[in-house]
């Protein structure tokens, strides 16, 4: 039985690349005898009946454009028991790297057609602005939120030069915050530049800042790199991209299904959710942020 599909797609991701992303796909999965529909720059509220409507026909709901729309959609779907599939077209792509998804529209294609359904976990995050959230990839407090923030503004630069630019000057700017950190329980204190809580190894547009991380295995994996010396922060930049920052003194990793984080610097911390700002970080006397795996929670094709 051949797929049908319902593509959302977000025109803005990728410095507008998504539009041009979904026409070679939704070309080759029609010629293969496909029902593909297409709605371009859904708004939150239309986005959630579109998706009830795809679910209710049978349809995979696809998302066509960065993590942030990838993961607002994960949760609608994850909700609707439906199917996701992914065209990644936005500047990071780090969900769809992590699934190993190829980058040729015809290989998308095929991958959406052909490859089998995968349960995947997913990421709930409580005690921030508003209600809530599922998250795909992973929750970050700190230095790399201020360095999402400076991303959505650095779109002057070329993409692949974006996501350095902003690591650098978040980087030479920052202030370390404490933090308290409870995994399942377990309360640890830091002083920090960041806290990570992972449920895919990258973030970042290719960091790889949870090496061991898995979508599959019902565990997150936190990354806390401690407070150091701007210049020596920079210097290690690079270590990340290939997991080699998590041997350094200064990095703790740790492993549980529930964390609790909490902070306070100079000015209030920042969080961020795939590339989306989640709001400030509750201060050290307040009750936590809290981050909980959901095993299973997501049925993605690839």
């Amino acid at each position: 039985m051949t797929r049908s599909f319902t593509f959302l797609v977000n025109p803005s991701s990728g410095g507008g690349a998504a539009p041009g992303a979904v026409v070679p796909v939704g070309r080759a999965l029609r010629e293969a005898g496909a029902v593909v529909d297409v709605t371009y720059s859904p708004g939150p509220q239309t986005m959630a009946c579109l998706v009830d409507e795809a679910v209710a026909r049978g349809d995979v709901v696809v998302s066509v454009g960065g993590d942030g729309m990838l993961s607002s959609l994960a949760g609608l779907v994850s909700a609707r028991g439906g199917t996701l599939g992914i065209v990644p077209a936005g500047r990071g792509n780090d969900f769809a790297r992590m699934l190993g998804l190829p980058d040729s529209p015809a290989e998308q294609a095929r991958v959406l057609l052909e490859a089998p359904a995968h349960a995947i976990d997913l990421l709930a995050v409580t005690g921030l602005a508003g209600a809530r959230r599922l998250v795909a990839g992973s929750v970050y407090a700190g230095v790399d939120a201020r360095a999402a923030e400076i991303v959505d503004r650095a779109t002057w630069l070329p993409r692949s030069l974006q996501y350095p630019y902003a690591a650098l000057r978040s980087l030479a700017t920052y202030r370390p915050g404490r933090y308290r950190v409870a995994v399942d329980g377990i309360e640890h204190e830091y002083a920090a530049a960041t806290v990570v809580v992972a449920n895919s190894a990258y973030y970042g547009s290719g960091m790889q800042i949870a090496p061991p991380a898995s979508v599959e295995d019902g565990v997150l994996d936190v990354v806390v790199i401690e407070a150091a010396g701007r210049l020596a922060l920079m210097r290690s930049l690079p270590k990340v991209y290939d997991g080699g920052h998590v041997e350094l003194s200064e990095v703790t990793v740790l492993t549980g299904k529930r964390v609790e984080v909490r902070g306070t610097g100079r000015a209030p911390i920042p969080v961020g959710g795939d590339g989306e700002p989640l709001g400030s970080l509750p201060a050290l006397l307040a009750d936590p942020a809290v981050v909980e795996v959901v095993p299973g929670a997501l049925t993605v094709i690839c």
